[in-house]
Protein backbone atom coordinates (compact mmCIF):
# COMPACT_ATOMS: atom_id res chain seq x y z
CA UNK A 1 0.00 0.00 0.00
CA UNK A 2 2.74 2.51 1.01
CA UNK A 3 4.74 1.73 -1.85
CA UNK A 4 1.50 2.37 -4.22
CA UNK A 5 1.05 5.87 -2.43
CA UNK A 6 4.79 6.23 -3.33
CA UNK A 7 3.61 6.28 -7.12
CA UNK A 8 0.67 7.49 -6.74
CA UNK A 9 2.10 11.04 -4.97
CA UNK A 10 5.32 10.72 -6.45
CA UNK A 11 6.94 11.03 -2.75
CA UNK A 12 10.13 9.19 -0.92
CA UNK A 13 9.24 6.87 1.37
CA UNK A 14 10.02 9.13 4.42
CA UNK A 15 7.70 12.00 2.87
CA UNK A 16 5.06 9.17 2.73
CA UNK A 17 4.80 8.64 6.58
CA UNK A 18 5.51 12.16 6.90
CA UNK A 19 2.26 12.79 4.85
CA UNK A 20 0.16 10.70 6.37
CA UNK A 21 1.07 11.89 9.74
CA UNK A 22 -0.40 15.19 8.29
CA UNK A 23 -3.62 14.08 7.21
CA UNK A 24 -4.17 12.04 10.70
CA UNK A 25 -2.99 15.16 12.84
CA UNK A 26 -4.82 17.75 10.06
CA UNK A 27 -8.01 15.42 10.42
CA UNK A 28 -8.13 16.01 14.40
CA UNK A 29 -7.41 18.89 14.46
CA UNK A 30 -10.28 19.81 12.00
CA UNK A 31 -12.80 17.77 13.90
CA UNK A 32 -11.53 19.24 17.49
CA UNK A 33 -12.06 23.20 15.75
CA UNK A 34 -15.34 22.49 14.29
CA UNK A 35 -16.34 20.82 17.51
CA UNK A 36 -15.30 24.19 19.78
CA UNK A 37 -16.78 26.36 17.47
CA UNK A 38 -20.42 24.34 17.28
CA UNK A 39 -20.08 25.07 21.14
CA UNK A 40 -20.41 28.65 20.87
CA UNK A 41 -23.89 28.25 19.10
CA UNK A 42 -27.19 27.04 20.31
CA UNK A 43 -27.89 24.91 17.72
CA UNK A 44 -31.11 22.13 19.06
CA UNK A 45 -32.12 20.72 15.56
CA UNK A 46 -30.04 17.78 14.80
CA UNK A 47 -30.61 17.84 11.29
CA UNK A 48 -29.47 21.71 11.08
CA UNK A 49 -26.01 20.84 13.67
CA UNK A 50 -24.92 18.05 10.90
CA UNK A 51 -25.12 20.40 8.58
CA UNK A 52 -23.50 23.32 10.02
CA UNK A 53 -20.79 20.84 11.44
CA UNK A 54 -20.17 19.70 7.72
CA UNK A 55 -19.35 22.87 5.95
CA UNK A 56 -17.21 23.96 9.14
CA UNK A 57 -14.97 20.92 8.81
CA UNK A 58 -14.84 21.42 4.58
CA UNK A 59 -13.74 25.36 5.41
CA UNK A 60 -11.17 24.32 8.29
CA UNK A 61 -10.01 21.14 6.52
CA UNK A 62 -7.18 22.63 3.90
CA UNK A 63 -6.06 25.30 6.59
CA UNK A 64 -5.60 22.62 9.17
CA UNK A 65 -3.85 20.44 6.90
CA UNK A 66 -1.31 23.08 5.41
CA UNK A 67 -0.46 24.32 9.05
CA UNK A 68 0.14 21.08 10.16
CA UNK A 69 2.35 20.22 6.45
CA UNK A 70 4.01 23.39 7.24
CA UNK A 71 5.95 21.87 10.89
CA UNK A 72 6.54 18.38 8.97
CA UNK A 73 8.26 20.31 6.49
CA UNK A 74 5.11 19.22 4.13
CA UNK A 75 4.25 22.86 3.04
CA UNK A 76 4.66 22.29 -0.87
CA UNK A 77 2.86 18.83 -0.98
CA UNK A 78 -0.12 19.94 0.51
CA UNK A 79 -0.24 23.91 -0.90
CA UNK A 80 -0.62 21.91 -3.84
CA UNK A 81 -2.69 19.06 -2.99
CA UNK A 82 -5.48 21.51 -1.63
CA UNK A 83 -5.05 23.75 -4.67
CA UNK A 84 -6.07 21.35 -7.36
CA UNK A 85 -8.66 19.51 -4.88
CA UNK A 86 -10.33 23.30 -5.21
CA UNK A 87 -9.46 23.80 -9.10
CA UNK A 88 -11.57 20.57 -9.77
CA UNK A 89 -14.28 21.46 -7.83
CA UNK A 90 -14.15 24.61 -10.08
CA UNK A 91 -13.65 26.86 -6.17
CA UNK A 92 -10.14 27.85 -6.84
CA UNK A 93 -8.84 29.55 -9.62
CA UNK A 94 -5.25 28.08 -10.84
CA UNK A 95 -3.86 30.92 -11.38
CA UNK A 96 -4.13 35.00 -10.84
CA UNK A 97 -6.27 36.91 -8.40
CA UNK A 98 -8.00 34.43 -6.32
CA UNK A 99 -5.51 31.56 -6.65
CA UNK A 100 -4.33 29.56 -3.75
CA UNK A 101 -0.67 30.16 -3.20
CA UNK A 102 2.16 27.34 -4.04
CA UNK A 103 5.43 27.18 -4.99
CA UNK A 104 3.96 25.21 -7.87
CA UNK A 105 1.02 27.12 -9.77
CA UNK A 106 0.95 24.78 -13.04
CA UNK A 107 -1.82 22.56 -13.31
CA UNK A 108 -1.22 18.86 -14.62
CA UNK A 109 0.01 18.88 -18.54
CA UNK A 110 -2.55 17.74 -20.44
CA UNK A 111 -1.69 14.22 -22.70
CA UNK A 112 -3.22 12.96 -25.52
CA UNK A 113 -2.79 9.23 -26.53
CA UNK A 114 -2.93 8.78 -30.40
CA UNK A 115 -3.68 4.74 -30.84
CA UNK A 116 -5.59 2.44 -33.55
CA UNK A 117 -6.03 -0.70 -31.78
CA UNK A 118 -6.81 -2.24 -28.72
CA UNK A 119 -5.14 -0.08 -26.64
CA UNK A 120 -3.12 -1.91 -24.47
CA UNK A 121 -0.04 0.56 -24.05
CA UNK A 122 -2.67 3.53 -23.92
CA UNK A 123 -4.61 1.71 -20.28
CA UNK A 124 -1.03 1.25 -18.99
CA UNK A 125 -0.23 5.27 -19.41
CA UNK A 126 -3.66 5.85 -18.23
CA UNK A 127 -3.09 3.43 -15.11
CA UNK A 128 -0.08 5.11 -14.61
CA UNK A 129 -1.18 8.92 -14.25
CA UNK A 130 -4.59 7.87 -12.97
CA UNK A 131 -3.92 9.85 -9.36
CA UNK A 132 -0.95 11.77 -10.81
CA UNK A 133 -0.48 16.15 -9.89
CA UNK A 134 1.94 15.74 -12.96
CA UNK A 135 0.08 14.86 -15.77
CA UNK A 136 -3.65 14.03 -17.00
CA UNK A 137 -5.17 11.64 -20.24
CA UNK A 138 -7.29 14.51 -21.66
CA UNK A 139 -8.07 12.60 -24.65
CA UNK A 140 -7.70 9.83 -26.76
CA UNK A 141 -7.20 10.16 -30.85
CA UNK A 142 -8.33 7.29 -33.05
CA UNK A 143 -8.56 7.05 -36.94
CA UNK A 144 -10.60 3.68 -36.20
CA UNK A 145 -14.58 3.37 -35.18
CA UNK A 146 -15.21 0.66 -33.25
CA UNK A 147 -11.06 0.19 -31.62
CA UNK A 148 -10.65 -0.90 -28.14
CA UNK A 149 -9.16 2.13 -27.16
CA UNK A 150 -12.35 3.57 -28.08
CA UNK A 151 -13.89 1.54 -25.54
CA UNK A 152 -11.70 2.15 -22.96
CA UNK A 153 -12.12 5.87 -23.59
CA UNK A 154 -15.34 5.60 -22.34
CA UNK A 155 -14.67 3.18 -19.56
CA UNK A 156 -12.27 5.75 -17.86
CA UNK A 157 -14.57 8.74 -19.05
CA UNK A 158 -11.97 10.23 -21.06
CA UNK A 159 -12.78 12.41 -24.22
CA UNK A 160 -12.01 11.05 -27.62
CA UNK A 161 -11.27 11.99 -31.09
CA UNK A 162 -12.24 9.96 -34.25
CA UNK A 163 -10.51 10.97 -36.68
CA UNK A 164 -10.85 10.61 -40.84
CA UNK A 165 -7.56 9.98 -43.10
CA UNK A 166 -8.76 13.34 -45.58
CA UNK A 167 -8.66 16.09 -42.73
CA UNK A 168 -6.13 14.70 -40.69
CA UNK A 169 -3.35 14.77 -43.47
CA UNK A 170 -4.47 17.15 -46.15
CA UNK A 171 -6.58 19.21 -43.80
CA UNK A 172 -5.60 21.13 -40.39
CA UNK A 173 -5.04 17.60 -39.52
CA UNK A 174 -7.64 18.42 -36.57
CA UNK A 175 -5.17 20.83 -34.83
CA UNK A 176 -7.66 23.06 -33.95
CA UNK A 177 -9.77 19.99 -32.02
CA UNK A 178 -6.81 19.46 -29.85
CA UNK A 179 -5.60 22.87 -28.83
CA UNK A 180 -9.61 23.15 -27.81
CA UNK A 181 -8.46 20.48 -25.08
CA UNK A 182 -5.08 22.51 -23.94
CA UNK A 183 -3.39 19.75 -24.99
CA UNK A 184 0.36 19.76 -24.08
CA UNK A 185 2.16 16.60 -24.91
CA UNK A 186 1.34 13.84 -27.93
CA UNK A 187 2.12 10.11 -27.19
CA UNK A 188 1.58 7.89 -30.01
CA UNK A 189 0.57 3.99 -28.31
CA UNK A 190 -0.14 2.10 -31.59
CA UNK A 191 -1.12 4.95 -33.85
CA UNK A 192 -0.53 3.58 -37.69
CA UNK A 193 -0.56 7.09 -39.41
CA UNK A 194 2.11 9.34 -40.31
CA UNK A 195 2.25 12.63 -37.77
CA UNK A 196 1.43 15.69 -40.35
CA UNK A 197 3.77 18.48 -40.47
CA UNK A 198 1.55 21.01 -38.78
CA UNK A 199 0.97 18.90 -35.45
CA UNK A 200 4.78 18.83 -35.66
CA UNK A 201 5.24 22.15 -35.72
CA UNK A 202 3.02 22.68 -32.88
CA UNK A 203 4.70 20.08 -30.43
CA UNK A 204 8.19 20.13 -31.20
CA UNK A 205 10.18 17.41 -29.09
CA UNK A 206 6.51 17.12 -27.63
CA UNK A 207 5.40 13.70 -29.15
CA UNK A 208 6.69 10.80 -28.80
CA UNK A 209 6.13 7.10 -30.10
CA UNK A 210 6.84 3.33 -28.94
CA UNK A 211 8.31 1.00 -31.06
CA UNK A 212 7.99 -2.76 -31.13
CA UNK A 213 11.91 -3.55 -32.48
CA UNK A 214 15.57 -1.96 -31.76
CA UNK A 215 15.40 0.84 -34.02
CA UNK A 216 16.73 1.84 -37.40
CA UNK A 217 16.30 -2.05 -38.10
CA UNK A 218 12.73 -3.18 -38.64
CA UNK A 219 11.10 0.06 -38.66
CA UNK A 220 9.09 2.32 -41.30
CA UNK A 221 5.52 2.35 -43.28
CA UNK A 222 4.04 -0.82 -42.78
CA UNK A 223 6.39 -2.33 -40.14
CA UNK A 224 4.12 -2.74 -37.17
CA UNK A 225 2.81 -5.37 -35.10
CA UNK A 226 3.25 -9.13 -35.59
CA UNK A 227 4.92 -7.69 -39.04
CA UNK A 228 8.15 -6.45 -36.99
CA UNK A 229 8.30 -9.46 -34.99
CA UNK A 230 7.90 -11.91 -38.28
CA UNK A 231 10.54 -9.84 -39.82
CA UNK A 232 13.17 -10.67 -36.72
CA UNK A 233 12.41 -14.07 -36.52
CA UNK A 234 12.87 -14.45 -40.30
CA UNK A 235 16.04 -12.90 -40.21
CA UNK A 236 16.78 -15.00 -37.13
CA UNK A 237 18.17 -12.03 -35.13
CA UNK A 238 19.39 -13.21 -31.56
CA UNK A 239 17.55 -10.47 -29.94
CA UNK A 240 14.70 -7.36 -30.23
CA UNK A 241 13.11 -4.92 -28.26
CA UNK A 242 11.90 -1.70 -27.95
CA UNK A 243 12.27 1.81 -28.86
CA UNK A 244 11.07 5.06 -27.42
CA UNK A 245 11.41 8.10 -29.49
CA UNK A 246 10.36 11.22 -30.57
CA UNK A 247 8.20 11.84 -33.86
CA UNK A 248 9.59 12.97 -36.95
CA UNK A 249 8.16 14.37 -40.59
CA UNK A 250 9.39 10.52 -41.06
CA UNK A 251 8.23 6.55 -40.26
CA UNK A 252 10.38 6.01 -36.74
CA UNK A 253 12.86 8.07 -37.16
CA UNK A 254 13.00 10.55 -34.64
CA UNK A 255 15.61 11.01 -31.65
CA UNK A 256 16.25 8.08 -29.82
CA UNK A 257 15.14 8.51 -25.93
CA UNK A 258 15.08 4.77 -24.80
CA UNK A 259 16.00 1.18 -26.09
CA UNK A 260 15.66 -1.93 -24.07
CA UNK A 261 16.60 -5.42 -25.61
CA UNK A 262 15.36 -8.76 -25.70
CA UNK A 263 16.53 -12.27 -26.58
CA UNK A 264 15.04 -14.24 -29.48
CA UNK A 265 14.58 -17.59 -28.33
CA UNK A 266 15.23 -20.54 -30.44
CA UNK A 267 11.33 -21.55 -30.42
CA UNK A 268 9.97 -18.23 -30.69
CA UNK A 269 6.53 -17.38 -32.88
CA UNK A 270 5.83 -13.68 -33.73
CA UNK A 271 3.15 -14.31 -30.72
CA UNK A 272 5.27 -15.42 -27.98
CA UNK A 273 7.61 -12.72 -29.69
CA UNK A 274 5.00 -9.96 -28.99
CA UNK A 275 4.01 -11.00 -25.76
CA UNK A 276 7.88 -10.59 -24.53
CA UNK A 277 8.16 -7.34 -26.42
CA UNK A 278 4.73 -6.10 -24.69
CA UNK A 279 5.72 -6.47 -21.19
CA UNK A 280 8.72 -4.33 -22.05
CA UNK A 281 6.84 -1.58 -23.39
CA UNK A 282 3.92 -1.92 -20.82
CA UNK A 283 6.76 -1.68 -18.25
CA UNK A 284 8.69 1.33 -19.70
CA UNK A 285 6.53 3.55 -21.39
CA UNK A 286 4.51 4.98 -18.98
CA UNK A 287 8.14 5.93 -16.76
CA UNK A 288 9.70 7.38 -19.83
CA UNK A 289 6.82 9.57 -20.77
CA UNK A 290 6.59 11.12 -17.06
CA UNK A 291 9.98 11.18 -17.17
CA UNK A 292 9.66 13.25 -20.23
CA UNK A 293 6.42 15.50 -18.72
CA UNK A 294 8.69 16.32 -15.85
CA UNK A 295 11.64 18.38 -18.05
CA UNK A 296 8.70 19.66 -19.44
CA UNK A 297 7.15 21.18 -16.51
CA UNK A 298 10.41 22.38 -15.47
Amino acid sequence: MLKRLEQKWKVSPLQIVLIITCFALGGSLTGYAAKKIMDLFSVRQDWLWAIIYILLITIIWPLAVIIVGIFFGQLKFFAGYVRRIGVKLGIVRSSGPGALPTSDSRLPTNIAIFASGAGTNAQKIIDHFRNSFLAKIALIVCNKKGAGVLRIAEHEKIPYLIIEKEKFLKGNAYLDEIKEKKIDFIVLAGFLWKIPEIILKAYPKKIVNIHPALLPNYGGKGMYGNYVHEAVLAAEEKESGITIHYVDEHYDNGDIILQIRCPVLDNDTPESLADRIHELEHANYPVIIEELVKKLVK
